[in-house]
Protein backbone atom coordinates (compact mmCIF):
# COMPACT_ATOMS: atom_id res chain seq x y z
CA UNK A 1 0.00 0.00 0.00
CA UNK A 2 2.77 2.07 0.91
CA UNK A 3 4.18 1.78 -2.25
CA UNK A 4 1.53 2.55 -4.38
CA UNK A 5 0.64 5.18 -2.47
CA UNK A 6 4.72 6.74 -3.31
CA UNK A 7 4.45 6.05 -7.16
CA UNK A 8 1.16 7.72 -7.33
CA UNK A 9 3.25 10.83 -5.55
CA UNK A 10 5.80 10.56 -7.66
CA UNK A 11 3.43 10.53 -10.69
CA UNK A 12 1.02 13.64 -9.80
CA UNK A 13 4.45 15.54 -8.94
CA UNK A 14 5.93 14.69 -12.48
CA UNK A 15 2.33 15.73 -13.85
CA UNK A 16 2.38 19.68 -11.81
CA UNK A 17 5.91 19.78 -13.04
CA UNK A 18 6.21 20.45 -16.66
CA UNK A 19 9.50 22.27 -16.76
CA UNK A 20 11.12 18.92 -15.14
CA UNK A 21 9.52 16.56 -17.48
CA UNK A 22 10.86 19.23 -19.93
CA UNK A 23 13.98 18.83 -18.96
CA UNK A 24 13.98 15.09 -18.29
CA UNK A 25 12.74 14.49 -22.23
CA UNK A 26 15.52 17.12 -23.70
CA UNK A 27 18.81 15.30 -21.02
CA UNK A 28 17.37 11.82 -22.67
CA UNK A 29 17.06 12.93 -26.06
CA UNK A 30 20.16 14.43 -26.13
CA UNK A 31 21.94 11.17 -24.97
CA UNK A 32 20.13 9.41 -27.60
CA UNK A 33 21.15 11.86 -30.02
CA UNK A 34 24.81 11.81 -28.86
CA UNK A 35 24.74 8.01 -28.82
CA UNK A 36 22.82 7.02 -32.05
CA UNK A 37 22.83 10.42 -34.12
CA UNK A 38 20.11 12.92 -35.06
CA UNK A 39 18.56 10.55 -37.44
CA UNK A 40 18.49 7.40 -36.30
CA UNK A 41 17.86 8.38 -32.61
CA UNK A 42 14.52 6.57 -31.26
CA UNK A 43 11.63 8.67 -29.71
CA UNK A 44 10.17 5.39 -28.21
CA UNK A 45 13.99 4.16 -26.67
CA UNK A 46 13.54 8.54 -25.11
CA UNK A 47 10.17 7.87 -23.61
CA UNK A 48 11.18 4.69 -22.67
CA UNK A 49 14.07 6.74 -20.71
CA UNK A 50 12.06 9.02 -19.29
CA UNK A 51 8.89 7.35 -18.68
CA UNK A 52 6.47 9.97 -20.40
CA UNK A 53 4.10 9.22 -22.65
CA UNK A 54 4.77 10.36 -26.42
CA UNK A 55 1.70 12.96 -26.22
CA UNK A 56 3.39 14.92 -23.26
CA UNK A 57 6.73 14.53 -25.18
CA UNK A 58 4.58 16.11 -28.36
CA UNK A 59 2.95 18.69 -25.50
CA UNK A 60 6.63 20.56 -25.52
CA UNK A 61 8.28 19.65 -28.37
CA UNK A 62 5.83 20.04 -31.90
CA UNK A 63 8.18 17.54 -33.79
CA UNK A 64 11.11 15.36 -33.58
CA UNK A 65 13.14 18.30 -35.41
CA UNK A 66 11.62 20.55 -32.94
CA UNK A 67 13.42 18.63 -29.97
CA UNK A 68 16.45 18.68 -31.85
CA UNK A 69 17.00 22.16 -31.99
CA UNK A 70 16.01 22.53 -28.51
CA UNK A 71 19.41 19.86 -27.58
CA UNK A 72 21.81 21.99 -29.68
CA UNK A 73 20.29 25.49 -28.27
CA UNK A 74 19.76 23.95 -24.57
CA UNK A 75 22.49 21.23 -24.31
CA UNK A 76 25.45 21.02 -26.16
CA UNK A 77 25.32 25.23 -26.29
CA UNK A 78 25.87 24.98 -22.81
CA UNK A 79 28.49 22.70 -22.55
CA UNK A 80 30.78 24.67 -25.14
CA UNK A 81 29.75 28.10 -22.34
CA UNK A 82 30.94 25.79 -19.68
CA UNK A 83 33.68 24.17 -20.95
CA UNK A 84 35.55 27.45 -23.09
CA UNK A 85 33.25 30.25 -23.18
CA UNK A 86 32.90 30.72 -19.21
CA UNK A 87 36.73 29.53 -18.04
CA UNK A 88 38.19 31.94 -20.76
CA UNK A 89 36.66 35.03 -18.81
CA UNK A 90 38.43 34.17 -15.61
CA UNK A 91 41.85 36.16 -14.36
CA UNK A 92 44.80 35.48 -15.60
CA UNK A 93 47.10 35.42 -18.68
CA UNK A 94 45.37 34.42 -21.79
CA UNK A 95 47.63 31.56 -22.84
CA UNK A 96 47.67 30.17 -19.69
CA UNK A 97 43.76 30.41 -19.29
CA UNK A 98 43.79 28.33 -23.05
CA UNK A 99 46.12 25.83 -21.85
CA UNK A 100 44.53 24.88 -18.53
CA UNK A 101 41.10 24.55 -20.93
CA UNK A 102 42.80 22.41 -23.10
CA UNK A 103 44.02 20.38 -20.38
CA UNK A 104 40.80 19.79 -18.85
CA UNK A 105 38.79 18.25 -21.67
CA UNK A 106 37.52 14.87 -21.38
CA UNK A 107 39.78 12.25 -22.69
CA UNK A 108 39.00 8.99 -20.77
CA UNK A 109 38.10 5.93 -23.00
CA UNK A 110 34.28 6.86 -22.79
CA UNK A 111 34.59 10.28 -23.86
CA UNK A 112 36.73 9.36 -26.97
CA UNK A 113 34.27 6.38 -27.77
CA UNK A 114 31.02 9.14 -27.49
CA UNK A 115 33.04 11.65 -29.27
CA UNK A 116 32.17 15.80 -29.61
CA UNK A 117 28.29 16.19 -29.71
CA UNK A 118 28.62 19.43 -31.41
CA UNK A 119 31.22 18.22 -33.93
CA UNK A 120 28.96 14.73 -34.50
CA UNK A 121 25.74 16.63 -35.47
CA UNK A 122 27.45 19.59 -37.71
CA UNK A 123 28.64 16.55 -39.72
CA UNK A 124 25.59 14.46 -39.45
CA UNK A 125 22.55 17.61 -40.06
CA UNK A 126 24.49 20.65 -41.42
CA UNK A 127 23.96 19.36 -45.14
CA UNK A 128 20.24 18.25 -44.45
CA UNK A 129 18.76 20.95 -42.44
CA UNK A 130 19.36 24.68 -42.38
CA UNK A 131 17.94 25.22 -39.40
CA UNK A 132 20.59 23.24 -38.09
CA UNK A 133 23.46 24.43 -39.42
CA UNK A 134 22.33 28.46 -38.25
CA UNK A 135 21.62 26.33 -34.73
CA UNK A 136 25.38 24.41 -34.79
CA UNK A 137 27.15 27.40 -36.79
CA UNK A 138 25.96 29.89 -34.30
CA UNK A 139 27.82 28.05 -31.23
CA UNK A 140 31.19 27.76 -33.21
CA UNK A 141 30.91 31.19 -33.83
CA UNK A 142 30.72 32.41 -30.34
CA UNK A 143 33.68 29.42 -29.74
CA UNK A 144 35.40 31.42 -31.95
CA UNK A 145 34.98 35.06 -30.61
CA UNK A 146 35.63 33.86 -27.42
CA UNK A 147 39.26 32.58 -28.28
CA UNK A 148 39.95 35.49 -30.64
CA UNK A 149 39.24 38.24 -27.69
CA UNK A 150 41.10 36.25 -24.96
CA UNK A 151 44.29 36.44 -27.68
CA UNK A 152 43.22 40.22 -28.31
CA UNK A 153 43.33 40.73 -24.35
CA UNK A 154 46.88 38.87 -24.77
CA UNK A 155 48.00 41.33 -27.36
CA UNK A 156 47.05 44.18 -25.29
CA UNK A 157 49.08 43.11 -22.55
CA UNK A 158 52.15 42.51 -24.26
CA UNK A 159 51.94 38.21 -23.50
CA UNK A 160 50.54 37.20 -26.93
CA UNK A 161 52.69 37.94 -30.03
CA UNK A 162 52.34 41.20 -31.91
CA UNK A 163 51.82 39.16 -35.28
CA UNK A 164 49.19 36.92 -34.25
CA UNK A 165 45.81 37.38 -36.19
CA UNK A 166 43.59 36.65 -33.32
CA UNK A 167 40.20 35.53 -35.43
CA UNK A 168 42.68 32.89 -37.39
CA UNK A 169 44.29 31.82 -34.56
CA UNK A 170 41.12 30.93 -32.76
CA UNK A 171 39.83 29.46 -36.18
CA UNK A 172 42.87 27.07 -36.47
CA UNK A 173 42.44 26.07 -31.98
CA UNK A 174 39.11 24.78 -32.81
CA UNK A 175 39.56 23.00 -35.99
CA UNK A 176 42.72 21.16 -34.34
CA UNK A 177 40.71 20.57 -31.52
CA UNK A 178 37.81 18.97 -33.25
CA UNK A 179 40.41 17.25 -35.46
CA UNK A 180 42.35 15.51 -33.02
CA UNK A 181 38.75 14.78 -31.69
CA UNK A 182 37.60 12.92 -34.82
CA UNK A 183 40.94 10.71 -35.17
CA UNK A 184 40.95 9.73 -31.63
CA UNK A 185 37.46 8.23 -32.23
CA UNK A 186 38.43 6.62 -35.20
CA UNK A 187 41.12 4.93 -33.46
CA UNK A 188 38.88 4.48 -30.36
CA UNK A 189 42.09 5.04 -28.59
CA UNK A 190 42.38 8.19 -25.75
CA UNK A 191 46.55 7.78 -26.30
CA UNK A 192 45.51 9.72 -29.66
CA UNK A 193 43.71 12.47 -27.89
CA UNK A 194 45.95 12.98 -25.11
CA UNK A 195 48.95 13.36 -28.24
CA UNK A 196 46.77 15.74 -29.45
CA UNK A 197 46.58 17.90 -26.23
CA UNK A 198 50.40 17.67 -25.95
CA UNK A 199 50.12 19.38 -29.58
CA UNK A 200 48.07 21.93 -28.69
CA UNK A 201 49.32 23.18 -25.96
CA UNK A 202 52.77 23.28 -27.49
CA UNK A 203 51.41 25.37 -30.20
CA UNK A 204 49.54 27.67 -27.79
CA UNK A 205 52.81 28.47 -25.96
CA UNK A 206 54.19 29.14 -29.32
CA UNK A 207 51.84 32.13 -29.33
CA UNK A 208 54.20 33.95 -26.27
CA UNK A 209 56.14 36.51 -28.00
CA UNK A 210 60.19 35.36 -27.84
CA UNK A 211 60.81 37.51 -25.18
CA UNK A 212 59.17 35.63 -22.82
CA UNK A 213 60.83 32.54 -22.77
CA UNK A 214 64.37 34.10 -21.75
CA UNK A 215 66.17 32.90 -19.03
CA UNK A 216 64.33 33.19 -15.86
CA UNK A 217 61.01 34.58 -17.08
CA UNK A 218 58.29 32.84 -15.37
CA UNK A 219 56.76 31.51 -18.60
CA UNK A 220 59.63 29.42 -19.58
CA UNK A 221 59.66 28.39 -15.51
CA UNK A 222 56.37 27.21 -16.54
CA UNK A 223 56.29 26.06 -19.61
CA UNK A 224 59.45 23.69 -17.98
CA UNK A 225 57.35 22.42 -15.45
CA UNK A 226 54.33 21.69 -18.19
CA UNK A 227 56.98 19.73 -20.14
CA UNK A 228 57.96 17.66 -17.47
CA UNK A 229 54.63 16.89 -16.08
CA UNK A 230 54.08 15.29 -19.89
CA UNK A 231 56.76 13.08 -19.91
CA UNK A 232 56.02 12.30 -16.79
CA UNK A 233 52.80 11.12 -17.39
CA UNK A 234 53.62 9.88 -20.76
CA UNK A 235 56.41 7.88 -18.86
CA UNK A 236 59.43 9.25 -20.33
Amino acid sequence: MLIAHERKRVKKRRLRDPDGTRERLLQAAFREVHRSGFQSASIDAILAATNVTKGALYYHFESKETLGYAIVEEKIAKLTRDRWLRPMRSEGEPIDILIGVVRRIPAGPQDVRAGCPLLLLAQEMSPLDEQFRRRLERIFLDWQEGVATLLRKGKSQGTVRRDLNPDEAAGFLIATVEGYATLAKNAQDPKVWKAGIRNIVGWLRSLRPPDNYKRGSPHRDRAKRFKLHDEKENGQ
